[in-house]
């Protein structure tokens, strides 16, 4: 019988990964299908995608499929096939990555869940085929030249905070499922406007536009692709870059430059920096901005006391880490606290 999960140790396989020479290339894919039985298309594309030694997190449901994954570029052409060889998955966007260096992901994990993207939505309820109209980067750029227009940023307060586009309404949220309705009270005043939607790679907006036209909502358009799609026809096509900053990715790269601006700070010390990090104490991993000086000064940590319990030995840190709090425990992605970043270790 094959094996349809890794069972090798995930340190071991990162630490293999960043040894090796091998080039890599780092995507990501969306697809809305009705899938009967995610369970067994989730095996079917699994065995699929070893074959090529494929790398990436997956989440099947029966909306359809959501990946990020990077392959080896000498396998990229025989993976497209295999993927096209899907029908529901024939022909789709393949958003490659901007800023590459092929260190994305370690290892696949293809996982069932009940939506492909976690919106918090009754799909029943609405038409989810009703989508905004998707818009090339010529035509964003051409629709945010009238001053009547609205761009809302779908993404969470970390992502935007390192990059958005210019004069963008970004939610101060945290998930996706927050957004929605806190992005409707914003937009109340605002249902005779183009409204113009974006996240990174465009599946968020799928769902999100066609929620807006059902709740009123008639000039609503969609990044075609997104921040990566957007980015990359700008290159192609010469056209001015109306993206300032980074795009967060949920990789282990954590982000992508789109421009040279870097318009965030370090959480720490308040230098200008738009490197995420997550804290090196896996006990507390929570996802901060923090800039070089800072991570040696801190061990790649968020605190202290996060430092401190990083040089314990692994049966000490086995025995505390349930009776510790950390920050990674009190707050959520991106709500760091820098005043708690010099608290010590303390061990009752």
């Amino acid at each position: 019988m094959k094996t349809l999960h890794n069972k090798v140790d995930k340190r071991l396989l990162k630490e293999q990964l960043l040894q090796s020479n091998k080039k890599r290339i780092t995507l990501s894919f969306y697809q809305y299908a009705h899938i009967a039985n995610p369970e067994l298309f989730r095996d079917h594309l699994y065995t699929l995608l070893k074959t090529y030694k494929v790398f990436g997190r997956i989440y099947v449901a029966k909306e359809g499929v959501n990946g990020q994954m990077s392959v080896p570029e000498e396998q990229y052409d025989r993976f497209v096939e295999a993927l096209y060889s899907v029908d529901f998955l024939n022909g789709i966007r393949l958003n490659v990555a901007i800023e590459d260096d092929g260190k994305s992901f370690y290892k696949l994990a293809i996982k069932v869940r009940d939506k492909i993207v976690a919106d918090g939505l009754n799909d029943a309820s609405f038409d989810v085929t009703n989508k905004g109209k998707h818009l090339s980067a010529k035509e964003f750029n051409e629709l945010t030249e009238k001053e009547s227009t609205v761009v809302i940023d779908m993404r969470n307060h970390y992502e935007s905070e390192v990059g958005h586009f210019e004069n963008a309404i970004k939610p101060d949220v945290e998930t996706f499922r927050e957004a929605l309705p806190v992005v409707i009270e914003i937009l109340e005043e605002k249902k005779d406007h183009d409204i113009i939607m974006y996240c990174t790679g465009g599946i968020r907006c799928e769902k999100a536009s066609a929620y807006l036209k059902h709740n009123g909502f008639q000039k609503v358009y969609q990044v075609e692709g997104g921040i990566i799609e957007y980015a990359r026809q700008v290159k192609e096509q010469g056209l001015k870059n109306k993206f300032i900053g980074k795009n967060f990715v949920f990789d282990d790269r954590l982000g992508e430059r789109i421009s040279d601006e870097v318009i965030s700070k370090c959480h720490q010390c308040g230098a200008t920096c738009d490197t995420h990090a997550n804290c090196a104490n896996d006990a507390c991993h929570i996802l901060f901005i923090q800039c070089e000086a800072c991570a040696q000064k801190y061990a790649s940590c968020c605190s202290v006391k996060c430092a401190d319990f990083n040089k314990l030995d692994e049966e000490m840190r086995t025995q505390l880490k349930k009776k510790l709090e950390f920050n990674g425990t009190k707050f959520g992605k991106g709500r760091y606290k820098a005043h708690r970043k010099d608290e010590e270790l303390v061990i009752e």
